[in-house]
């Protein structure tokens, strides 16, 4: 029997915990906030103090963390994963990091014959919660098939998309490209706003914004959070205008604040979208790829080898 563990109870290690939990026996469970053990549903909980009491007695273990200096520290220092694991342990890092990560813990766990997959994860916190995310894996294809069906308790779309890295290369092409549509989505809204079509018209006549496979755009994100009411709709409009207007900077805070307050966004989101259709407009190239750099959390110097510059 595997003994199963996993590290990272955020806004989307808590679902997908919860899917394993609803489909195994058991589930081994580390985080250093405990009162979040308390939304685990179902299962034998077995919780564990530290990485060390974790990693030494799963053979398989996921990690869902928040950050790239998460992920290092987790896994690669002192006290960390790779101290504490045996050889031929699997691990499983669904964090939204950088290649050169992925590609450096894939590097350091050879080194103690220990398997590791890069998989990062696509569907948001409802998708995290309703077992039906995107789970994009890079890494040994033999590690892969041996934990598929634990990746399939938790998403409906588990994909090996090739070697040490490849799982988070297919995150940056997901991302860079809902990132480029909500940008279209946005450049739309504003362009019907100034052409003067009713806003509220706009997301009945472009019900495929909602539906696409690449990002819902801005009306589908509305209509994903139960907003979709004509009211809101012309407030997004507005706020978003208010944004654009480069030469009024009480305004734009006020767009801002009110764009991520009906959203349920970061504010410096919507900055870099406002950043990325700025730039679009006066064609600078440069400032659209650290716009988008910023609002993807990617690193400028991968777009430029994307865009070919």
């Amino acid at each position: 029997m595997d003994n199963i563990g996993f590290i990272g109870l955020g806004n989307m290690g808590l679902g997908m915990a919860n899917n394993i939990l609803k489909k195994n026996d058991e589930l081994n469970v580390f985080t250093r906030t405990r009162s979040k053990l308390d939304k685990l549903i179902g299962g034998n909980v077995i919780e564990h103090d530290s990485i060390k009491s974790i990693a030494s007695k799963c053979n398989i273990l996921l990690t869902c963390l928040p950050n790239i200096d998460a992920s290092i520290e987790v896994f690669l220092g002192e006290g960390g994963i790779l101290e504490h694991s045996s050889p031929e342990t699997i691990l499983v890092d669904h964090s939204t990091v950088d290649i050169d990560t992925s590609k450096l813990i894939w590097e350091k766990s050879l080194d103690k014959s220990i398997y590791f997959l890069d998989a990062p994860i696509s569907g948001g916190p409802e998708g995290a919660k309703g077992g039906s995310l995107t789970i994009m894996c890079g890494g040994d294809s033999v590690a892969f098939v041996k934990i598929k069906h634990i990746l399939e308790m938790m998403g409906t779309s588990v994909v090996h998309m090739g070697g040490a890295g490849t799982g988070t290369g297919m995150k940056l092409v997901n991302q860079l490209l809902t990132s480029v549509n909500t940008v279209a989505a946005i450049e739309a809204l504003l362009l019907a706003d100034e052409s003067g079509i009713d806003s509220a018209k706009v997301g009945g006549a472009n019900r495929f914004w909602a539906e696409g496979n690449y990002g819902r755009g801005l009306l589908g994100y509305i209509d994903a959070v139960g907003q979709d009411t004509p009211d809101n709709q012309q407030l997004i409009a507005d706020a978003l205008l208010l944004i654009d207007d480069k030469s009024d900077p009480d305004g734009i805070a006020a767009g801002l604040v009110l764009a991520s307050n009906l959203l349920g966004v970061n504010e410096n989101v919507l900055t870099g979208i406002g950043n990325a259709f700025q730039a679009i407009r006066t064609g600078n190239i440069p400032d659209l790829l650290t716009a988008a750099g910023s609002l993807a959390s990617y690193n400028p110097r991968i777009l430029n080898a994307i865009v070919g510059e």
